[in-house]
């Protein structure tokens, strides 16, 4: 499981490193693999994957019908520009130059741990959006039954 915000330099090369603390679970229990996609419902943020909750995700998307316009929106955004990555012995891996621009990630960005993914941001929109409140016509039912 992901969890925590991490500032990320990417380098010239568009290579950005993972974190020590996820290094041995990126390893082990992702197999050293990862699938970098666009997050659909987001601007300036791209997902990052453990290869087999990737498989789960993209098995889902592709079994929508692909009528309806949005369907296939999704099903490029997420399976259609999907990345399969493996870090080298330095933990670091190549971020799609395509994706890495459609984003704004360019040398600093934000990695957040997000339970069975990572969220890629790039510095200005993490920054955007973390300084937005949710109002009160904002929370839904299922926020209102939370204990915070």
């Amino acid at each position: 499981m992901f969890q925590g915000e991490t500032a990320i330099t990417v380098d010239d090369k568009g290579r950005l490193t993972i974190p020590t603390s996820y290094r041995d679970t990126v390893a082990a229990d992702c197999g050293n693999r990862l699938v970098v996609a666009y997050n659909p419902f987001e601007t300036g943020c791209l997902w990052i994957f453990p290869f087999q909750e990737w498989e789960k995700v993209r098995d889902q998307v592709n079994a929508l019908p692909t009528v309806k316009a949005v369907h296939r929106a999704l099903q490029m955004k997420l399976v259609g520009a999907a990345a399969i990555v493996e870090p080298d012995g330095a933990a670091r891996f190549l971020l799609p130059a395509s994706q890495r621009a459609a984003a704004g990630i360019e040398k600093k960005a934000v990695l957040l741990g997000m339970g069975n993914k990572f969220e890629l941001w790039s510095e200005q929109a993490h920054l955007a959006k973390i300084r937005q409140t949710i109002g009160e016509d904002e929370i839904s039912d299922d926020m209102a039954d939370l204990r915070l």
